[in-house]
């Protein structure tokens, strides 16, 4: 009762700024209100390091005088603060050029169905439990293998937040979430050579989170692993993304096909629509829908229908990433897209892991990733890397200091598999990627 308390106030503060914005001679206008609290805590070698709580809240809107657009924002929910904030937006809006695609979406895309997708799982988790808990993680990291020799901490971060979204087009709804992570880093040593990885785990209910013991007992295997690292020579090969960085590659292709990209034509699949991308096992969509997902969500940023969506199916591209002024510079509709896309995922295989290796057979495992060396123009792409080398199907050795390197469009084309080892703590729901053969620049 008191979170639907809390949510009809803050729409009623959205509606009468909306109002406000009619009354000083808006044609139409949006705004959004958010309120957000949560705690954040650290510890290292067994002691706190930090203790956070923070809490913040702002309001946002935007007028429209026909085709002339103008923004502003505040901290401030009074009467007079919303007055002002109007008042800033429309003296923008009068002085801006005319732009035809701007405006509100299309009405009849208005979100008007809104299933309880379960994203609000407060933690009662008070600094005091949470210092303890970051402190057994870390100390099962720490306590697992002599090599492991120093720590770079755990931490425990809870969130909750609360948005509300309405237009002049009646659209008035809010929402509230919730998110959580337990997460830890640790260092090993052998021999001079130093290693560090992590592991984490994230959920909209801690009841969902991996366990502290988990969570150390992997950052401390995934360090330990990495002992010995060395580099490779130069070459070509088979290159498999593990399930925690392939997410990267699918978001490659999203960023190549949404609006803004494309209307600008900046990238290197313009023109992709009903083309043939990927191979023909390849499936890629949309599922924005499923209950307590990270990225679930009933509408868009815009207040647009979200909707369970092909992008990809049998390797062709099916749907551009569109919100509604992009949809409308490219003479199409919103795909309920403003923000980005929800819960993409890509078909699984039937490979687990180790059955991805033993597709791999011999050739590069990565698993981390660094830089950002993509080009949207040309598809070329070039990335700081580390991961194993694996040889049969079976690891071999940790590798570093490597770079991989290819077009996006032939990496794309030529993946092989995809496992179904599907890491879900993210909105891009991936297994392991298995790419034919790559660029390795090394020695």
């Amino acid at each position: 009762m008191q979170n639907q308390d809390q949510l009809n106030e803050l729409k009623a503060i959205v509606q009468s700024l909306l109002d406000e914005a009619l009354r000083q001679g808006a044609s139409a206008a949006e705004a959004g209100l958010s309120q957000e609290n949560g705690l954040s805590v650290t510890a290292r070698m067994g002691d706190v390091e930090t203790i956070e709580h923070h809490r913040d809240q702002g309001l946002g809107v935007t007028v429209y005088f026909d085709r002339r657009k103008g923004s502003a924002s505040t901290t401030h929910l009074s009467p007079e603060a919303i007055k002002d904030t109007v008042a800033a937006a429309c003296s923008i809006a009068r002085y801006t050029n005319a732009d035809d695609c701007a405006g509100l979406p299309d009405r009849e895309l208005l979100a008007t169905e809104f299933p309880d997708l379960q994203l609000n799982h407060p933690w009662p988790i008070d600094a005091e439990a949470a210092i303890a808990l970051a402190i057994e993680c870390e100390d099962v990291a720490r306590g697992y293998d002599p090599e492991i020799s120093n720590s770079e901490g755990a931490s425990v971060n809870t969130h909750q937040g609360v948005h509300v979204l309405g237009n002049t087009l009646g659209f008035l709804h809010g929402t509230m979430s919730t998110r959580h992570s337990l997460s830890c880093s640790v260092l090993a040593e052998r021999g001079g050579n130093m290693q560090r990885d992590y592991w984490y785990s994230v959920a909209r209910n801690p009841s969902d989170l991996e366990s502290a013991i988990h969570v150390g007992q992997k950052a401390a295997q995934r360090t330990l692993r990495r002992l010995g690292a060395r580099g490779l020579s130069t070459r070509q090969c088979p290159v498999l993304y593990a399930a925690e960085v392939a997410a990267g590659l699918l978001g490659s292709f999203i960023g190549a096909i949404s609006g803004g990209v494309l209307y600008r034509k900046s990238s290197f699949l313009l023109d992709s629509l009903g083309k043939q991308i990927f191979p023909e096992f390849i499936h890629i969509h949309e599922q924005p829908h499923l209950v307590g997902a990270l990225g679930s969500a009933a509408y868009d940023s815009e207040g647009v229908a979200t909707r369970p969506h092909d992008i990809v199916s049998q390797g062709v591209v099916r749907s551009y990433v569109l919100g509604t002024y992009s949809a409308r510079k490219l003479g199409m509709k919103s795909t309920g897209n403003a923000g980005g896309v929800h819960n993409l995922t890509i078909d699984p295989g039937t490979q687990d892991f180790h059955g991805m290796l033993k597709l791999l057979d011999t050739g590069l495992l990565v698993t981390e990733l660094m830089g950002q060396g993509v080009n949207m123009v040309t598809g070329d792409y070039s990335r700081g890397a580390a991961g194993f080398w694996v040889e049969n199907g079976k690891i071999q050795y940790p590798v570093e200091e490597i770079t991989i390197a290819g077009n996006l469009k032939n990496m794309f084309r030529n993946i092989v598999a995809v496992g179904n080892d599907v890491d879900l703590r993210g909105n891009v729901r991936t297994g392991s990627i298995l790419i034919e053969r790559m660029s390795v620049a090394g020695e």
